[in-house]
């Protein structure tokens, strides 16, 4: 019977998800010699070679895919063990890491954080802030929220909250500009929106659905770059109403005809979905929504 280190799997699955000894020995904090030397050991005892080195990086052989998903339930019953059984009478600790959109993580959630930390101190959060999907199965986070629900994985998905976006710009900007009562006259001024080609989500282009041919003088692929040019005066944008009701100088434009309404998803990996620190996120995301509906919906 082959004996396995529980550590040698564990650099096995780093080097899985990112492919180069560097970034492995980096997140390990360890020498890279020592990532070569434990993936080593275990190909050795598994008489099997898991990893080709590329031009890319390392990835997986046949065996390597084989071996993948009974290393993944490996890791998930350790983090279960140390969560279920080590210390019931204790205070979650521990890390988890949340890819969240970047307008949602930035002029949102950022808000609850001090009464996340008060309900939970030894909790340490990390929040990749991006409107790309990051890949839970690589564990480039714990939980990730997404502008749709995901097409594959081993995920359970849930519908976290509606949202809604309007149409904003300033006071100073409205008042040098032909004034705008329907929506025929928009065609008068110009815009600030997402560089297409770069855009994460094509639920992004919505400017065009409701303009239908906008002169466009500004873009940027940041939604936080999009905000701060509307609130300096370079035009008008399509503004999360969360962020830009936070803001006097901001006016919402036609609010009664143009409203954009999207929805944010919740998932988490079906392997870690039940572990207490990643519940507690979970919660705490849900009943702060739920108490912010209102202000998710621009219903002030």
């Amino acid at each position: 019977m082959v004996i396995f280190d529980w550590n040698d799997i564990r650099f096995f699955l780093e080097l899985s998800r990112k492919g180069r000894l560097t970034e492995v020995a980096k997140a390990l904090k360890v020498d890279h010699t020592t990532v070569s030397r434990r993936v080593l050991a275990l190909e050795q005892k598994l008489d099997a070679k898991l990893f080709e080195s590329t031009a890319r990086g390392f990835v997986l052989t046949e065996a390597g895919e084989r071996l993948l998903p009974l290393a993944e339930q490996m890791e998930s019953s350790s983090a279960t063990i140390q969560d279920m059984v080590g210390g019931e009478n204790q205070t979650l600790t521990g890390t988890v890491r949340l890819g969240v959109p970047e307008g949602f993580g930035s002029q949102f959630l950022v808000h609850e954080i001090p009464e996340f930390q008060r309900q939970h101190p030894n909790l340490e959060l990390e929040f990749v802030a991006n409107d790309r999907f990051v890949s839970l199965s690589k564990r480039e986070a714990d939980l990730s929220i997404t502008l749709g629900r995901p097409k594959s994985g081993r995920l359970i998905s849930r519908k976290l909250t509606d949202y809604r976006l309007r149409l904003y710009a300033t006071k100073d900007y409205l008042d040098l500009h032909p004034p705008i009562r329907r929506r025929e006259d928009l065609r008068h001024h110009s815009f600030i929106t997402y560089i297409e080609e770069l855009v994460p989500d094509p639920q992004l282009l919505y400017l065009r659905d409701v303009i239908g041919n906008p002169e466009i003088r500004l873009k940027s692929s940041s939604i936080i770059f999009q905000f701060q040019a509307v609130l300096a005066g370079a035009g008008i944008g399509i503004l999360h109403c969360f962020s830009a009701e936070e803001y006097p100088a901001l006016v919402p434009i036609l609010p009664r005809e143009i409203n954009i309404e999207r929805s944010y998803w919740l998932n988490t990996p079906e392997d870690i979905h039940d572990l207490a620190r990643i519940k507690a996120v979970s919660d705490f995301l849900s009943d702060v929504v739920a108490e912010k509906r209102n202000k998710l919906m621009g219903e002030y």
